[in-house]
């Protein structure tokens, strides 16, 4: 076995077990790191001319936004949750973007507005929430 496959491997488990005892705040962490990372690969394998592992990275891409925006509870969570929907919405049009427009343009649109919802995530004390909700 390669350095590499072994590098694979043992980074598919160490998110196995971090998942696992994951509390939603940190699943939603979690998800938004995914989809950033998956959007890097996405841009590289554009750029190198890899149109399956692109389109792989795509739809997993997608899909982890897809996955963001159904677990929103609109009703409690309100305006927030609202607008959340409709960005969410607005990402994955804009992802679908990058074949009809040949750029990798919509890929940065949409993780600089993840990381701007991740940073977001990140700053909230979710121990002090809890005790609120």
């Amino acid at each position: 076995m390669n350095s590499r496959v072994a590098l694979q491997q043992y980074n598919a488990v160490n998110r196995e077990s971090e998942v696992e005892g994951a509390d939603s705040h940190r699943l939603v962490q979690l998800l938004l790191a995914g989809a950033l990372t998956r959007i890097a690969e996405a841009k590289g394998q554009y750029q190198r001319g890899d149109h399956s592992g692109f389109g792989e990275s795509l739809g997993k891409t997608i899909g982890i936004i897809t996955g963001l925006q159904s677990a929103l509870d609109l009703e409690k969570g309100g305006e927030i949750a609202e607008n959340l929907d409709g960005l969410y919405d607005y990402m994955i049009r804009t992802l679908l973007k990058v074949h009809s427009e040949k750029s990798t343009q919509p890929l940065t649109e949409v993780a600089s507005l993840l990381t701007e919802i991740k940073s977001a995530w990140d700053t909230i004390d979710y121990e002090l929430l809890a005790d609120v909700v």
